[in-house]
Formats: C-alpha cells, structure tokens, sequence
C-alpha cells in the first residue's frame, strides 16, 4: 500500500500554507474555465424562483411573505447540497492521477482536502451573496444589520466547511465522481426536505415535526433567519455551530484516513 510521502509532524503553520497554496491552484482555475462557477450561481438562483413563486403563494400566502421565511431555507439547502462539489472535485482529481503528483511533496496529509474545502468555500461565498441579492431584487429585507449579516455569512462558512468532510469521506471511499452525486440523494435530499428549510414546522405531521426540530438542517435555518430577520439568535447559531463541530470532529478524521489509505 503506497501513502502519501509527507511528513508526519508537518507544523500546523505550515499545513496552513500549503492548505492555501492548493485553494489558490483550484480558484485559479475559473479564470480559465469559468463555468466551475455554474453550479455555485445558475441552480441557486433556479431553487430561489422556483420555490418563491411556484411554491411561495400556497405555502405563505404570497411571494413576498414566502421570501421572508423560504430565503434562509435556500440558502442552507443550497450550502449543503453545494458541498457535493467538493467531493466530485477530489474525486475527479485522485482519478486523474493528480494526488499522484503530491506524493512526493512534504506537504501535510490533510492539506489536499483541506485546500479544495478552502476553495470551495470561497465559492460558497459567492453563492450566498448572490442568493442574498437576488432575494433583495425579489423584495426581501434584512431585518438586523450589518454585522448580523457578517455573522450569517460566518455561520454558513464555518458549519458548510464542516459539512463538507462528509463529502470528502464518500469521495474517497467511492470509484467515480458519478457516485458521489448519488450520496446527495441518499442523504442530503431527504435531510433538507424533512426540515423547516422551505415550510413551517407547525404544518407538518406530529411524528414528523419530532425529527424536524432537531434536524441541523432546521437548526441553521433558524439560526439564519434570526440573524437576518430578528427573532432568536443564540440558542439556533450555538447549536448549528456544535453540530459544525460534531460534524467535522467525525468527518475530517475519517476522510484523512481514508485518503492516506487511497493514495
């Protein structure tokens, strides 16, 4: 079995820069290929018109209404399903023998994985600005202010980057990008609808609301609709961020072991 040839007790200074030189190299690459940032722009506005006027009359009697509430939803369904990038990304590069190329470099195990997380989350960024734009042109409204609105975008960073190790564990265990697309359906589809994303919880069956109130998917929609609309702010952003942090103290671990394992 071949391992990646780094050094074991690389400084956390210097996984950090390489961690960053390996983000640049994968931003990098929209300047040359700009359709990488498809994914991160066209399907989130498509989910934000679909659900604001197709679904947002029936579910809040207009759009407008519907955007107060469904906006903070999107975004967080938007966020996760968006990490599936990351793993068809890694995917793609250990198929096309890019890891190969790093083996010999003294650079931390984690950095690779990281450096794309990094990236990505960059990306992200993009996508929540341009959401919450979109969504402003459409008649919604901050409520708070400007700091509220740094602190929203901090939230959905931090717990994003976290949920994208999940990702980056089914992409290394798996043989083809196609298959880390699938893990999406499997899991994160079910668990953005059966939250309070895009419907109020009160309108949902008894057995089904048990689950919805402790789903993280409707813990960090609530946290951002606090943050943007007023309303409860530190009970829903302290447990997003310790299920951020649940999430990467499995996850990250996990998908290190398994890419030393795979390279």
């Amino acid at each position: 079995m071949t391992v990646l040839a780094a050094e074991p007790r690389v400084r956390i200074a210097d996984g950090l820069r390489h961690t960053g030189t390996l983000a640049w190299r994968t931003l990098v690459q929209i300047k040359h290929n700009p359709f990488e940032l498809l994914d991160f722009s066209v399907q989130p506005v498509m989910f934000l018109l679909l659900f604001t006027y197709v679904f947002g009359g029936a579910i809040a009697g207009s759009p407008g209404d519907y955007l107060a509430f469904g906006l903070s939803g999107i975004i967080v369904q938007n966020l996760l399903f968006a990490t599936l990038n990351t793993g068809v990304g890694l995917n793609t590069d250990l198929s096309k023998g890019v890891f190969d190329r790093l083996r010999s470099l003294p650079i931390a195990r984690w950095s690779p994985l990281a450096g794309r997380i990094v990236a990505d989350m960059i990306k992200q960024a993009w996508a929540v600005a341009l959401l919450l734009g979109v969504g402003m042109i459409l008649g919604f409204r901050v409520a708070t202010g400007p700091l509220e609105v740094l602190g929203t975008f901090g939230l959905l960073l931090v717990f994003g980057m976290a949920a994208s190790w999940m990702s980056v564990l089914v992409a290394m265990l798996v043989s083809a990008p196609e298959k880390v697309q699938i893990f999406g359906f499997v899991l994160l589809f079910p668990l953005t609808f059966a939250s309070n994303a895009f419907a109020p919880t009160d309108s949902m069956p008894g057995w089904l609301q048990a689950w919805v109130k402790v789903n993280p998917v409707s813990v960090l929609a609530d946290a951002i609709r606090g943050l943007l609309n007023g309303g409860p702010v530190a009970g829903p952003v302290t447990q997003a961020l310790l299920w951020a942090a649940a999430l990467l103290a499995v996850f990250a671990p996990l998908s290190v072991w398994a890419f030393r394992r795979r390279v």
